[in-house]
């Protein structure tokens, strides 16, 4: 059980990353690369990106619980 947590853990860790890296920075990021740059004038924001925040809180709410489960798992 504790492999398989652990294997998740390093698969959200690096998803994680690359979502990060996808969002738009101050200058642009590696989103505008990707079509993400197109927004629109009402929301602020494009969907593109707003799905990225989407996406990105996801995997952060499951490495988080990942991150929990394992700590329980040690600590028994």
């Amino acid at each position: 059980m504790e492999l398989l947590f652990t294997i998740l853990l390093i698969t959200a860790s690096l998803v994680m990353i690359l979502l990060v890296l996808l969002h738009k920075g101050r200058g642009g990021g590696l989103s505008d690369m990707f079509g993400g740059g197109v927004s629109s004038s009402l929301g602020g924001s494009s969907v593109a990106e707003r799905n990225l925040d989407r996406f990105t809180i996801g995997v952060g709410v499951i490495w988080f619980a990942v991150v929990i489960a394992l700590g329980l798992l040690k600590a028994y």
